[in-house]
């Protein structure tokens, strides 16, 4: 039996797989994931310091918002603003950009930029738009790396990348100067006051001045500063003067310096020189002068008035100031007297220079006082009670001599001025006190009754009808006699001009004898003008 062969069976079927088909929208993750992932690195690499500022108050500051800036160009931004432990401070985290972070040296200042308006300091008016912000001072070049900083509470007066010399001032008083009080030179501000230094407060004040380049060239050595500030009022010449130097040195305070003429040739101060600091500018021209020469002189009269600063004046030109004015009373005797220390600038008088050997002081005065010179106390304004010390000539003055008295020229005094006026003035009323003029008066009146009795009585009235009867009985004599001797002859004029002035007589005595009727007293008083 044949068997067939099956034919083979059939493979069962195969699963055939889908590949899955790319979907664009998943591009969209993996590019923000990429985006992300570049921004988070880029923050991360351009991210810089974290710095920290301390200050006193976060007045107009705000986390997040608040930028610090260097020349209108940001630098970093606040991220927090937190109070201290103690309370008695705000600490701010200033994240910095990698430019910023250049700026975190030692020599760095950071400041808060707010509107200030005051006397002194009228900036920071453009963050009343933009708002407060803070602002760096990158101070000179080098320095150490820093992120910790205590932030000043006020703008530095000084920038580092501004040109100019500081200068240091001594003075026993600062008056009304103050931090940005202005610098002038020749009614120019060229500079300001960065500040002052008490030191022990023993001392005088030490005051730091800026002043602008190129105008700091022209501070010399022998270049002189005063206090400009306020009015200055006085009397010159018989009329009230008032100087001001701005409204700015008027509210805040001002400094003025000069550059004398002679100091022209001369090199220019390096910064950090000393100079004193005078109260005026007066004391300051007489400062200028090289050559001072001490002068004392005792006065045994009133000196209100007369204070230190006061001029010396001779023959109205001023050739010196007072230095000082105090009372000397001997317990001994009781005598009291008063000192006033004076010095002279002879160069206000004599042309002296560097090269020409000075004259002799001593030998000098000595000659002015062999010429009659002699220290007066004068009043340099009646209005406002101030006196000066004058230098003027006595005529036949008595001999004296000038002594010297520790270094200084003792010159002899004078009696004089307004004082010895006043003086004699009182001398005159106490001798009028003593003169009885309520007796006189008395006296006077008696005399004036009686005259008036006697020249208005009867016996008066007939002794004059008496002589007008004589008169009349010589006038008709006369006349017979004319008649006998005739008209032209030498008797007849001289009768004539002898009645005449007999006539005239009679009228004078008559007219006297009226005036006195109806003014008895003009016998002692005499006739008032008409």
């Amino acid at each position: 039996m044949n068997e067939t062969t099956p034919p083979p069976a059939a493979p069962p079927p195969r699963a055939r797989l889908r590949r899955p088909r790319f979907q664009f929208v998943w591009l969209i993750p993996i590019i923000a994931a990429m985006i992300a992932g570049y921004l988070g690195y880029r923050t991360l690499i351009e991210q810089g310091p974290l710095l920290t500022l301390t200050f006193d108050t976060a007045q107009g500051l705000e986390a997040g918002q608040t930028q610090l800036k260097f020349k209108d160009v940001a630098l970093g931004t606040v991220e927090s603003i937190d109070l201290a432990k103690d309370n008695s401070h705000v600490i701010v985290k200033v994240r910095m950009n990698h430019v910023g972070a250049r700026f975190l040296t030692s020599h760095a200042r950071f400041w808060v930029e707010r509107p200030r308006l005051n006397f002194a300091d009228t900036s920071g008016f453009e963050t009343l738009v933009s708002g407060a912000y803070i602002s760096v001072d990158p101070g000179p070049p080098g320095g150490d790396y820093q992120d910790n900083f205590i932030g000043l509470e006020q703008p530095p007066g000084v920038r580092s990348d501004e040109p100019g010399s500081t200068f240091v001032l001594t003075a026993s008083r600062i008056g009304s100067l103050q931090s940005g009080s202005p610098v002038f030179y020749r009614d120019v501000a060229v500079g300001e006051v960065l500040g002052y230094d008490l030191g022990d407060g023993l001392g005088p004040v030490k005051i730091s001045v800026f002043i602008r380049a190129p105008f700091d060239k022209l501070v010399r050595p022998d270049s002189r500063f005063w206090n400009s500030s306020g009015i200055a009022l006085g009397i010159q010449g018989g009329v009230l003067q008032m100087q001001l130097q701005s409204a700015q040195a008027l509210l805040a305070g001002g400094i003025t310096f000069n550059v004398p003429p002679a100091a022209m040739s001369e090199a220019p101060s390096p910064s950090g020189s000393s100079f004193t600091l005078y109260a005026s500018h007066q004391e300051a021209d007489a400062a200028s002068y090289r050559t001072q020469i001490p002068l004392v002189a005792y006065l045994r009269a009133d000196v209100n008035g007369l204070t230190p600063g006061a001029p010396v004046n001779m023959l109205g030109i001023q050739v010196g100031d007072v230095t000082d004015v105090s009372l000397q009373i001997n317990p001994a005797t009781g005598a009291a007297q008063v000192r006033v220390g004076m010095q002279v600038q002879p160069e206000r008088v004599f042309a002296l220079t560097r090269a020409q050997p000075g004259l002799d002081p001593e030998a000098v005065f000595q000659h002015l006082v062999d010429q009659g010179m002699r220290v007066e106390l004068a009043s340099a304004s009646y209005v406002t009670g101030q006196k000066m010390i004058a230098l003027d000539y006595v005529a036949n003055a008595a001999p004296a001599k000038v002594t010297r008295e520790n270094g200084a020229l003792v010159l002899p005094v004078q009696p004089g001025g307004l004082d010895q006026v006043m003086a004699n003035a009182a001398d005159i009323t106490t001798k009028l006190d003593q003169v009885p003029f309520a007796q006189i008066g008395d006296n006077l009146n008696k005399l004036l009754a009686t005259a008036n009795g006697t020249l208005g009585g009867k016996a008066a009235q007939e002794s004059l009808a008496q002589l007008a009867a004589t008169l009349k009985s010589a006038n008709t004599t006369l006349q017979n006699l004319n008649q006998g001797f005739g008209t032209d002859s030498d008797f007849q004029r001289n009768i004539q001009q002898v009645l005449q002035e007999t006539d005239d007589t009679m009228q004078s005595l008559k007219a006297l004898t009226d005036y006195l009727s109806r003014n008895p007293q003009a016998l002692l008083l005499g006739r008032k003008s008409q």
